[in-house]
């Protein structure tokens, strides 16, 4: 066993480190914290309060409620995002993995046609591209403006994503390969039989930045899309925190008093499923990035 001898100089350092992260953590949280209280507190009271909310408020005459939520889960708006949310990241994701990983794939063929000017051209649009204009008027031509796919093809291949997934390929062993041939496998058996097994961490990491990416994006949907009915959750969601007409998310306007808690209601009702599933797949996410990225 290896035993590591700590001075007090380090002793020092792991404290003031132990610390800094702990307060950094703190306030990372304290902000969700207050909007879970806060969700979960009388409207009158929260009207009136100022400041952080570091516990649900409520009395006698005001108590705690569960209303807020009770009047999100009925309004039918979020719903219909919450179900347009979950289309377009699934079905995003599947697209996005699926063309990712036969690109990376190909570009990990060590004697591929063309290969140096490809991967030339392809970290070009990394750094330019034709603009939000020419991006809108090929979408349109396209005949895909204001219909689902507007939100799941276009962005569905990243540069990133795709050297990641090369990055990960080229550092198999060359012989699973040559020993596959010998076999008689051809390309698509090795890549669904031996090469996808191999890097399963690497693709569900991608199939999950994708998800996260998605599951937060709500600014193609604002160019994109015209039919409130193809709305992605944060649509409604910033429906719901920018705009003072309460007609315009199913509310009677006697209800103007529940607007905070309506607010603090929708935030955690959005972000809870991330929330919730994040922490199990961290150590997946933090073993895929680093297979990924272990040869340039």
């Amino acid at each position: 066993m290896n035993f590591v001898i700590k001075t007090p100089s380090r002793r020092v350092f792991e404290v003031i480190n132990a610390i800094l992260l702990l307060a950094f953590g703190i306030i990372c949280l304290l902000p969700v914290w207050h909007v879970i209280c806060s969700s979960f507190s009388d409207p009158t009271l929260l009207s009136k309060h100022t400041g952080v909310v570091l516990w649900p408020l409520g009395n006698a005459d005001h108590p705690t409620t569960y209303y807020g939520y009770k009047m999100v889960f009925g309004n039918n708006s979020l719903l219909m995002g919450y179900a347009n949310t979950i289309f377009y990241c699934a079905v995003g994701a599947a697209i996005s993995t699926v063309l990712c990983t036969m690109g990376g794939f190909v570009l990990s063929r060590k004697g591929m046609l063309l290969k140096k000017y490809i991967m030339i051209m392809l970290t070009i649009t990394m750094f330019f591209n034709g603009g939000l204009i020419p991006t809108y008027l090929v979408i349109k031509m396209l005949g895909m403006l204001d219909t689902r796919w507007v939100m799941v093809i276009p962005g569905a291949v990243g540069v990133m994503t795709l050297v990641i997934i090369r990055t990960a390929i080229q550092g198999l062993p060359d012989s699973l390969e040559e020993s596959a041939r010998l076999d008689g496998a051809g390309n698509l058996t090795i890549l669904f039989k031996i090469v996808i097994p191999l890097v399963k961490a690497t693709v569900a990491v991608i199939s999950l930045q994708y998800v996260l990416w998605k599951w937060n994006s709500y600014y193609d949907a604002l160019i994109y899309l015209r039919s409130r009915e193809l709305y992605p959750l944060q649509m409604i969601l910033r429906e719901i925190l920018t705009e003072q007409d309460q007609t315009s998310i199913d509310y009677d306007a006697e209800l103007a008093m529940y607007q905070d808690l309506i607010e603090y209601c929708t935030i955690v009702v959005a972000i809870l499923p991330i929330f919730c599933f994040y922490p199990f797949i961290l150590k997946y996410f933090t073993k895929g990035m680093m297979v990924g990225s272990l040869k340039g």
